[in-house]
């Protein structure tokens, strides 16, 4: 046994020794983590094997660049492969743990626009144990240093390390072939980020996130005006039928569209302890002059809440990776709500209590054609830290410092105001958390309920001074939850929350409903239990407003209210919900049961034909956003936007505003004399009223 031990330890003093050791630790390292960090969903033993191989290809050729160099600088060439290798697992676990996806180069190129108070994030998602995944190298550096293995100054023949580099590119293809006969069309058909490191691994995956980056670059030159039939056609074989009931009901009236930050429907009438956690929001659903949805799916992907407002603003997928109002906002063609609404009379205006550049928001708000955004610099109250939380300010604080610019505006006007109190990891202090934490015994979802219930006073107090100012009869007022609160990595709590024992993919599915509300006076509330989407947001906003969007503006979601939808509801991975099928990769369930179907010939038929639907209105989401089509394409009547139009300065806003007191005397503010209304604006928070 020693001279086995003896021999063993020789070899290590090698550089063929050390350049094993260093990937077979790095290989175990990976797979560990993809088993302890990541739910990746290997569910058959070729898949286990896939799993379990996939990191060593990559590891092979990367390491072995190493190969054809010698002494010292091979073995620390080595070692600072290691060091990125796991700095970009690190990296991984870290985002997944929070978003359920992989990074991708546009989320590191866009990290800019999100780190704003990240350090309190990444403090609440890391874990002790992530921190293991360098514990390898660390061994391996202290080896080297105390000369405990020592360097081997011999250079290998390079016939070696050419043979090293062919095999790691064979092993490679041998790979991706196990992994296409086990899952066709891996790198063509899919749009979730799991199945590619799953079958490839994350290396792979980050040099095919790559190619994707730079086929979109270059499909923006190829594309032609001739691209943009195919989605015209789409949208005349796909009407959603008239809404005569309902079309035009709101015509001329205000528009709100307030945004409620990670807000998920099971919250809506949700008690905890016996007591509601959101009374003010339930109050607002259930009103005779609401109409609520409660079949209504967020539908994201990894630009969260950046892509909710894609859809909402524009009827426009987010992109399957990134965020398209980072990568595209700044310098694509839209035909947006805020620029449609503009053009029939509407002041448009966004209003955030965080920086313009948080998700590109200062760039796309110009090309969607807001004449105002209201960011931080407008909230003297936000230059406190202390009045501030996670991203931005305090939504009490923020929702009463907003209304000083509301009463400014001209009438009619199209205000989007955006929460984000209720934004993960959920913190709020003693004076401001006054309801209980749930006990799932999840510190990441506990607090979810508290900061739930600060937003829906927050919200009861914003509505209160819609009511005394003269708004609320007089406004459409949008609700809508942007995405999910609590990501599907936290089953056990999920179903805690939910009163079950365990959750399975249907209950997931379902737990991705997000509220969708439009009060409007006058109009018949009630809940309506059509299925839809973020995507059918704007179509259906515009109806009632009385602006024909049908056969006129590239949108492709369909009016909710409309006689004839298809009521098919895609997700950005390819996934899909209808009345009748809920599918989760392989499995497809009964939407009205949650029992997993064993499909009939006619039923394979329909799951395929509307998987087909999905896959097409996807693709053509993401060519109209990838290759900026409608650049190619004006709607009758609409004038394309200018973005030198908007100036978001707060001298140049100010200025603005006053003058359209005097030449639009239609606000709030101006109907009452030229005198402020912020006194009407009656709220609890500590940090407003201590001083009273």
């Amino acid at each position: 046994m020693v001279k086995f031990f003896n021999r063993l330890y020789a070899k290590l003093n090698t550089t063929l020794g050390f350049f094993i050791l260093i990937t077979v630790t790095y290989w175990l390292t990976t797979y560990l983590a993809y088993r302890t960090k990541f739910t990746l969903g290997a569910e058959t033993p070729i898949q286990q094997f896939i799993m379990f191989i996939n990191p060593l290809p990559t590891a092979l050729l990367l390491f072995g660049i190493a190969l054809y160099f010698r002494g010292r600088l091979a073995y620390w060439l080595m070692v600072i492969v290691d060091l990125i290798q796991t700095t970009w697992l690190f990296a991984n676990i870290l985002y997944y743990r929070e978003f359920s996806d992989f990074l991708s180069i546009s989320i590191v190129k866009g990290s800019g626009s999100v780190d704003n108070n990240l350090s309190k994030s990444l403090a609440g998602i890391l874990h002790a144990t992530d921190l293991l995944v360098y514990l390898h190298i660390v061994i391996l550096i202290i080896l080297l240093l105390t000369k405990l293995i020592k360097v081997d100054r011999r250079p290998l023949k390079k016939r070696f390390a050419v043979t090293m580099t062919v095999f790691s590119l064979a092993f490679m293809m041998v790979d991706y072939g196990l992994s296409v006969r086990d899952r066709s069309g891996l790198l063509t058909r899919t749009f979730d980020n799991n199945y590619i490191v799953k079958y490839l691994g994350l290396n792979e995956y980050a040099a095919f996130n790559a190619y994707q980056t730079q086929q979109q670059a270059t499909s923006r030159e190829r594309a032609s005006k001739s691209d943009l039939k195919a989605v015209q056609q789409y949208l005349k074989e796909n009407p959603a039928g008239e809404n005569f009931q309902y079309f035009g009901k709101e015509q001329g009236k205000n528009v709100f569209v307030f945004h409620l930050e990670s807000f998920q429907q099971f919250l809506i009438d949700y008690k905890w302890k016996g007591q509601e956690v959101t009374p003010n929001i339930n109050a607002f659903y259930h009103d005779q002059n609401t109409l609520s949805f409660d079949n209504f799916f967020h539908q994201v992907a990894q630009g969260k809440t950046s892509d909710a407002e894609m859809m909402m603003e524009n009827s426009l997928y987010g992109l399957p990776t990134g965020s398209a109002m980072i990568n595209y906002g700044t310098s694509n063609t839209f035909q947006a709500a805020p620029a449609i609404l503009a053009q029939h009379g509407y002041t448009t205006a966004a209003m955030h209590g965080d920086v313009p550049s948080f998700w590109n928001r200062g760039n796309t708000y110009k090309s969607w054609g807001y004449q105002d955004f209201f960011s931080k610099s407008f909230f003297p109250n936000a230059n406190k830290p202390s009045n501030n939380v996670g991203y931005g300010l305090k939504d009490k604080i923020f929702l009463r410092d907003s209304v000083n610019y509301i009463q400014q505006l001209p009438q009619p006007f199209y205000a989007k105001v955006i929460t984000v109190t209720n934004h993960y990891p959920y913190l709020l202090g003693k004076k401001d958390a006054d309801f209980p934490k749930t006990d799932t015994g999840d510190n990441t979802v506990d607090g979810y309920v508290v900061t739930a219930h600060y937003l829906d006073q927050a919200f009861g107090e914003f509505i209160n001074y819609l009511k005394k100012a003269g708004l609320y009869d007089n406004s459409m007022i949008v609700v809508y939850g942007d995405h999910y609160g609590i990501s599907n990595n936290h089953r056990p709590a999920i179903a805690k929350l939910l009163g079950k024992k365990s959750v399975n993919n249907y209950d997931l599915a379902m737990f991705q409903k997000v509220p969708f509300m439009i009060h409007a006076p006058g109009v018949q509330g009630g809940v309506n239990h059509t299925y839809g989407g973020e995507i059918d947001a704007l179509p259906t906003m515009m109806d009632l407003l009385g602006i024909k969007t049908t056969g006129n503006y590239i949108m492709l979601g369909q009016d909710l209210l409309s006689t004839q939808r298809n009521q098919i509801v895609p997700f950005r991975d390819g996934n899909f919900v209808t009345p009748q099928y809920t599918k989760v990769g392989s499995q497809v369930y009964d939407t009205a049961t949650g029992k997993l179907m064993k499909l009939t010939a006619t039923q394979k038929e329909q799951v395929a034909a509307d998987q087909n639907h999905v896959n097409t209105v996807l693709g053509l989401s993401d060519k109209v956003v990838t290759r900026d089509l409608l650049r190619f394409y004006t709607p009758v009547g609409f004038k394309k936007v200018d973005k030198s139009d908007y100036d978001y300065s707060v001298s140049a806003t100010k200025k603005r505003l006053k003058q359209e007191q005097k030449e639009d005397p239609t606000s709030v503010q101006a109907k009452n004399g030229g005198k402020s209304t912020l006194s009407d604006y009656q709220t609890d928070a500590p940090e407003l009223t201590k001083s009273k």
